[in-house]
């Protein structure tokens, strides 16, 4: 009966001691990322990010100045049908929402607070000058800068 030839092992793999497991090296011609190839993609994340977060904050500030918009537009809106149906302006911003005429002051987007708009006096009636001016017009409160370039208060 012939015997089955036996390969010997020339180098068995030793087993670490820690976790038991064979030790494999990797060979000097291995491919594999180098620092320089790990730092450029890392450059690069980084720049992507930068640019994305700045049209992040420009996209928020177009949506604050459009909601600053809208909510002048609905103040001035409702000041003019309460005129026109009253026949004065009203006293205060607070008479709108008491008559019916908006639910409820909407916060200026930009000091969050509704408390903040401005408001700009009606001139005196001439024909009744004993009658309240009364509230003309309303501006934001912010002393911010849009990105046109004028100030919020002057909208």
């Amino acid at each position: 009966m012939a015997r089955a030839a036996v390969n010997p092992v020339v180098n068995p793999p030793t087993n670490h001691p820690i976790t038991r497991s064979p030790n494999h090296q990797i060979p000097v011609g291995e491919p594999g990322f180098t620092m320089i190839e790990l730092l450029v993609v890392v450059s690069i994340i980084v720049i992507l990010a930068t640019m994305g977060m700045t049209q992040y904050r420009q996209s928020v500030i177009y949506a604050r100045e459009g909601v600053l918009k809208e909510d002048l537009f609905r103040l001035r809106d409702a000041i003019d049908q309460y005129y026109a149906d009253k026949g004065q302006y009203p006293s205060t911003l607070d008479a709108l929402v008491s008559d019916g005429y908006v639910r409820k002051i909407p916060d200026d987007p930009f000091t969050k607070s509704n408390s903040s708009w401005q408001t700009v006096p009606a001139e005196p009636d001439p024909n009744n000058p004993t009658a309240e001016a009364g509230v003309f017009d309303v501006k934001s409160g912010s002393d911010a800068t849009a990105l046109d370039g004028t100030k919020y208060a002057e909208w």
